[in-house]
């Protein structure tokens, strides 16, 4: 995809002012995008994130993520939608107030088209890797959706990442060895704030460096 800084910037202040404008007047953002970039149908998730510096120490929790695995929606339409769920309508969460908007930070993730494994499963750890894909497991009605930078986060390798993929969508850890089980894979770009309303970042998670400050 390769979408630059300035690109993924815009994209993260665009996520921080839709949550803020309704917020403050309770209507929905309005822009015109004449980018054809921005109008390419992707793939989005917006994460928000609690920001708490102690020290030389930061604390982030969740605060709300939700998205669009699949490209339904042009790239700055996408998300302003997802900033507004993952502020709102994320139902772990009560909805974001605005005493919370300086407290919090934004991220963005900009998707591929999810690409379906169909292999052996007892094969299928061969074809994820942990730094480069998100998962995504569906069996019956039941999906559930894990961003890239989850596992890295949470130092999983590929069998667990796969097991907490599971957990996600409320199948037993293991169900992503049932033969209907169904297992995407996708990568991401992912733009975010370093603090809130600071400098944005283009993520390398694959190296667990954070670089190309704005």
């Amino acid at each position: 995809m390769a979408y630059s800084i300035q690109k993924g910037a815009f994209l993260v202040r665009l996520a921080r002012s839709t949550v803020e404008e309704y917020l403050r007047t309770n209507k929905l953002k309005k822009m015109k995008i004449d980018d054809e970039k921005l109008l390419e149908k992707k793939g989005v998730f917006t994460t928000i994130e609690t920001f708490e510096k102690i020290g030389d120490r930061i604390n982030r929790e969740l605060r709300g993520c939700i998205g669009f695995p699949q490209p339904i929606y042009g790239l700055a339409e996408a998300v302003m939608k997802s900033a507004l769920l993952a502020a709102f309508e994320d139902p772990r969460f009560p909805p974001l107030e605005i005493d919370e908007l300086n407290k919090v930070t934004f991220e963005v993730s900009i998707l591929t088209e999810p690409k379906l494994l169909n292999v052996d499963k007892k094969e299928i750890v061969k074809y994820i890797k942990v730094g480069r894909d998100g998962l995504i497991i569906e069996h019956g009605l039941n999906s559930g959706l894990l961003l890239p930078q989850v596992a890295v986060e949470n130092e999983w390798d590929e069998e667990t990442f796969l097991c907490n993929a599971c957990l996600k969508a409320n199948l037993p850890p293991d169900a992503w060895l049932w033969k209907k089980t169904k297992i995407y894979v996708f990568q991401a770009e992912i733009f975010g704030e370093l603090e809130p309303n600071g400098k944005i970042i283009k993520k390398e998670i694959h190296k667990r460096i954070e670089k190309n400050l704005l």
